[in-house]
């Protein structure tokens, strides 16, 4: 399998290289230059988590080794690493509904299962490099990304890392989680702004050629943990064939037969993965993109129009409060058939004017597999409080937004298939808001969200993950808080003093 970008398709490039790389050089992502095989048939069903990654990874990754994929994978989704044997569990909500748990991982977030793999795929790649430099992480999070790439990238010889947050943007338990993180080659950085301008802070950086060649001449090459690096899209694939074996395993799916997927997101990364696994053969019917008030999304899958000039919303789900959705580049290059100069075009327009508009035969094709809405804080709150009473099920704040959106589709469209919502974080990650939807806020006034937490758990019963519990007695270790504008600056003189 090759590579190319989504700005020229006269460039090819290895797996390797593009792990290596993660973003194009000329500054777009890199997709699969090839035709998908249908891997539908061979790997269903299946209750092994490992053995499936294997096989999916064995598609994309065409220059690495067989021993080498299997090393990475076993590496990564073990006992050690995850709470559960499952790895992503998934839980029956209600008759027609099921939550697939992505978080049971070391970070309690969805991002664990890439970033934990990441590492290994990518000291493989830079040892087919053959290269000598040492690679510098740059990651831009909106609060799980951050944590999980630190955890998985800590002390990896040949690594370093560093995590750029938006300083009022993330939850108490996720700045927490990255400003105690241990580790000789970590650094973690607050921006004073929302993930949009730490993001494009990052991406400036990125296609900086002064600041990289600087870099470069001092021994270092940058790359990314993000989801522009396909290495971090692509191990998102195996989790949507997981669930599906699942539900044909104990019967209550027909193998062939489709399904629903619910996806909150906001860089369009973690959806984006149950596209490609649709392309893989995946009996998906509808992918339903959950969005909170920060609903670009939902407004772009509905009209068309992508329009980041809006107001931005610090809301009760923090990861999803983004304007640019990176990921949805590679989605609008599939569907407009590998068009690169058109997808320069939008891309120009979205740099340029903030907005743009698709022809109406992408938004057909878009519009074809893709249903949009949102779900406001009020909306999610409810949520909460509703599901828990009604079925004894905890929802996190993100996942109870994709509960909400489900409850509009379903009430819009004359639709009987069952339908998965992706659980992308643990409710412990976001306590107060959780608790809020559940009980007298005025209860709990002045505790801390760390006290929450164990509030919550002696209330419902449900255990607190253990990285989360010993949080209580992690040291801050990173205290710096920098203006958008300077990350460049503080970037080099980091490295290059």
């Amino acid at each position: 399998m090759l590579y190319y970008s989504t700005r020229d398709r006269g460039n090819y490039a290895t797996a390797s290289r593009v792990i290596l790389k993660g973003l194009a050089p000329d500054g777009g992502l890199f997709v699969p230059a090839e035709n998908i095989k249908n891997l539908f048939k061979e790997n269903l069903p299946t209750g092994n988590y490992q053995e499936l990654a294997v096989n999916i990874f064995s598609q994309f990754l065409g220059d690495f080794s067989l021993p080498e994929i299997q090393f990475a994978v076993s590496a990564a989704y073990n006992f050690n690493t995850f709470e559960d044997p499952a790895i992503t569990p998934l839980s029956q909500v209600s008759e027609q509904t099921f939550s697939l748990e992505l978080w049971h991982g070391p970070t309690s977030a969805f991002k664990d299962i890439a970033l934990q793999v990441l590492p290994h795929l990518l000291t493989t790649a830079a040892l087919k490099s053959g290269e000598k430099k040492e690679y510098v992480i740059l990651t831009a999070t909106s609060g799980d990304t951050g944590k999980s790439a630190l955890e998985g990238f800590r002390d990896v010889p040949g690594m370093k890392i560093m995590v750029y947050f938006p300083e009022k943007g993330v939850s108490d338990i996720q700045k927490l989680q990255m400003t105690t993180q241990e580790g000789k080659n970590v650094h973690v950085i607050a921006v004073r702004g929302n993930f949009d301008d730490t993001q494009t802070g990052v991406k400036q950086i990125f296609n900086n050629h002064n600041i990289n060649t600087k870099l470069e001449r001092a021994g270092y090459r940058l790359t990314s943990a993000n989801s522009i690096n396909w290495g971090r899209l692509l191990p998102q694939i195996v989790y949507y064939f997981y669930a599906y074996g699942e539900l044909v395993t104990r019967g209550h799916l027909q193998e062939g037969e489709a399904v629903n997927f619910v996806v909150p997101t906001g860089n369009f990364g973690n959806i984006l993965a149950a596209y490609y696994a649709r392309r893989l053969g995946l009996p998906i019917n509808r992918l339903i993109c959950a969005a909170n008030q920060n609903n670009v999304l939902s407004d772009f899958i509905n009209s068309g129009q992508y329009n980041k000039n809006r107001p931005f919303y610090n809301s009760l789900s923090p990861s999803m409060d983004i304007l640019v959705s990176s990921n949805l580049e590679r989605l609008l290059f599939e569907l407009s058939d590998h068009d690169s100069e058109q997808i320069q075009y939008w891309m120009e327009l979205l740099l340029k004017n903030g907005l743009y508009c698709l022809d109406k035969k992408t938004l057909s094709k878009l519009q074809e597999l893709f249903w949009s809405d949102y779900a406001d804080d009020e909306e999610t709150l409810e949520t909460i409080a509703k599901t828990y009473r009604a079925h004894n099920y905890l929802l996190d704040p993100h996942s109870a937004v994709a509960k909400k959106v489900l409850e509009k589709y379903l009430a819009q469209e004359n639709d009987n298939h069952l339908s998965i919502v992706l659980s992308t974080a643990s409710p412990y990650k976001f306590t107060g808001s959780t608790i809020k939807a559940l009980y007298d806020s005025s209860l709990f006034k002045g505790l801390s969200e760390l006290e929450l937490m164990k509030t919550l758990s002696q209330k419902t019963g449900i255990p607190v993950p253990k990285n989360l519990a010993e949080l209580e007695d992690k040291q801050i270790l990173h205290h710096q808080v920098i203006e958008p504008q300077k990350m460049p600056e503080h970037l080099q003189k980091l490295l290059l003093n």
